[in-house]
């Protein structure tokens, strides 16, 4: 069986060693990289089963590495930072960061959320994964949107979130279980994450114009379901 390769991007050449040597000790083969560019080169040339990404790089930071990756592969993404803001996590999800730990971590935990974003990314699960409603079509499998006929640009955690949403449609979902379902993990009172991301999709999904059977809805005091009439 061939070994899962970890990408790891720190500029931190300690904390990148002492990664590696964990993740190879749990049968995981590991390449380094310590700036930007050279994540982005070694991501193209020796393609990983996921990426450690730090936000602080030289020459390119992590967001923007994050972003490049999306352009091009749905392999899964962790970010890694001292960073623990808000407003640093949604962006990390927002440009497509699959999760994201603040430093300092426990490598056990590392491991953990490694191995969970890799149960949850399936490239052959990926075939035929459509939604379609009245002016609307979500297409899981090449990550598109289109409303009215026109494809809409979307971040991968946004379609995601609308797709999960409208596969169950007219059932409420609590933010935690949403954070739980699309994102993976386990809710820790930040529930803007969830929020942020909803405004952003009834921004989109208003290009549809009024009077569509489907809207997605909040339920005060719960959550949010894709409600069809």
């Amino acid at each position: 069986m061939l070994k899962q390769r970890v990408l790891v991007v720190d500029d931190d050449v300690n904390i990148c060693e002492l990664i590696r040597l964990y993740l190879e000790k749990e049968g995981f083969e590991v390449d380094l990289a310590h700036d930007g560019q050279k994540a982005l080169d070694l991501f193209k040339e020796r393609t990983p089963s996921v990426v450690l990404l730090d936000v602080m790089l030289p020459k390119m930071d992590g967001f923007q590495v994050c972003r490049e990756i999306r352009r091009i592969s749905q392999i899964p993404i962790i970010m890694l930072t001292a960073k623990g803001e808000t407003f640093d996590k949604v962006l990390g999800l927002e440009l497509g960061a699959d999760d994201y730990m603040v430093k300092p971590f426990e490598n056990k935990e590392l491991v953990a959320r490694i191995k969970a974003v890799l149960r949850r990314y399936d490239p052959k699960d990926s075939a035929d994964k459509e939604v379609v409603y009245p002016n609307i079509v979500i297409n899981l499998s090449n990550y598109e949107l289109k409303i009215c006929g026109k494809q809409v640009d979307i971040p991968p955690k946004e379609l995601e979130l609308l797709y999960f949403l409208a596969t169950n449609p007219n059932k409420v979902f609590t933010r935690e279980q949403l954070l739980e379902t699309v994102w993976g993990f386990d809710y820790f009172g930040d529930s803007r994450t969830v929020d942020v991301h909803v405004k952003r999709l009834r921004e989109k999904l208003e290009l549809a114009g009024e009077g569509q059977n489907w809207q997605l809805k909040t339920v005060w005091g719960v959550g949010y379901k894709f409600e069809v009439k």
